[in-house]
């Protein structure tokens, strides 16, 4: 299936997704492929967020707003996720030895990538609601609901696949 349809699916299925992209992975290309396609949405999606700030304080311009953007969600923000898959993977890693690294990597940069059409759908809303606006806050509660189920469908393939390795 396609990279888009697995991410529509992924809302259903998540942990057969999961499976069928650890099973045809190629390696850790894969693996930074899905991270930095995620991390390029969730730049897109500050757009219109930066946008607005840019329009109501002009103290910093809209260029400078982008590129700060720019270089934390394409160059600091893969490193921290990696550092995040690590430390995720050594509590895997005690919960049930011989988890494989790869399997965690693909559970969170896949959540991340699955759950990129819904921060395109919070960055589109954001500047019409407001920064402070209740919809503000419950769509940012969504997202991270979203994101932290996701992960977790992932996370239990990547213990599946410790216990058929084992």
């Amino acid at each position: 299936m396609s990279l888009t349809g697995d991410i529509l699916r992924s809302w259903r299925a998540p942990r057969a997704v999961l499976r069928r992209r650890l099973a045809t992975a190629e390696g850790e290309r894969s693996a930074i492929f899905y991270l930095l396609l995620a991390c390029v949405l969730i730049f897109v999606a500050q757009w219109p967020r930066l946008a607005m700030q840019a329009a109501v304080d002009d103290s910093i311009p809209f260029q400078g707003l982008m590129a700060g953007a720019l270089f934390g969600w394409l160059f600091l923000a893969p490193l921290l996720f990696y550092a995040i898959s690590g430390i995720i993977g050594l509590v895997m890693r005690l919960i049930r030895p011989g988890t494989p690294w790869l399997a965690v990597r693909l559970a969170l940069f896949w959540a991340l990538l699955a759950i990129s059409p819904l921060v395109l759908l919070q960055g589109a809303v954001a500047p019409m609601a407001g920064a402070q606006s209740p919809l503000a806050l419950v769509s940012g509660l969504a997202v991270l609901a979203g994101f932290v189920a996701l992960l977790g469908a992932g996370l239990r393939v990547a213990l599946e696949a410790a216990q058929a390795a084992a």
